[in-house]
């Protein structure tokens, strides 16, 4: 009798947290990356697959942000130094970078396209962070460079809009 009592008890309250469920607005979650030191936030609904990088295949005559490409499970795919087009350092680190790793644009971006980060930094959501306010030097961003966060730590995040760095004339003009 007590069992058929507690599966009741369980029954109306999963019931119950699918109720709240459907109600709730979901969350807003990014995969956090470092790029030259510069924490970096790219949305997940926009983001593909992770990969380590590979042996690159350079590519003469490019802007230098484009390391080269990979092929990544039979498709070729130019890589960019996310901290070289940001204008976050000038140039490659010298030698391998054993944490950095390859972000993929999610198919549906229809970009074959992959961003070189320095590191993974894991997933932050935006019931952890706030919003940061304008900065004092009022500089306009680009059009990718969405909101500022902020964590508990202090560090302040740069969301990243893959869908509008993707439109950018300057990301699709790899020639030098």
């Amino acid at each position: 009798m007590a069992n058929k009592q507690a599966l009741r008890d369980l029954q109306t309250r999963l019931a119950e947290r699918m109720r709240q469920v459907r109600t709730e607005q979901p969350g807003v979650s990014w995969l956090a990356v470092d790029c030259a030191g510069h924490g970096l936030l790219i949305a997940l609904h926009q983001a593909g697959e992770i990969f380590k990088l590979d042996v690159l295949q350079p590519v003469p005559y490019t802007q230098p942000w484009l390391a080269g490409v990979v092929n990544l499970r039979g498709g070729v795919y130019t890589v960019v130094d996310l901290g070289i087009f940001l204008g976050l350092r000038r140039q490659a680190p010298q030698g391998p970078v054993p944490t950095a790793r390859l972000l993929a644009f999610n198919s549906a971006l229809e970009v074959n396209s992959t961003l070189l980060v320095d590191r993974l930094e894991g997933l932050r959501h935006a019931a952890d962070l706030q919003t940061v306010l304008e900065s004092d030097d009022n500089a306009a961003r680009p059009a990718f460079a969405a909101a500022r966060w902020q964590d508990a730590a202090g560090r302040v995040w740069q969301e990243i809009d893959l869908a509008e760095l993707a439109k950018l004339p300057q990301f699709l003009a790899i020639s030098a």
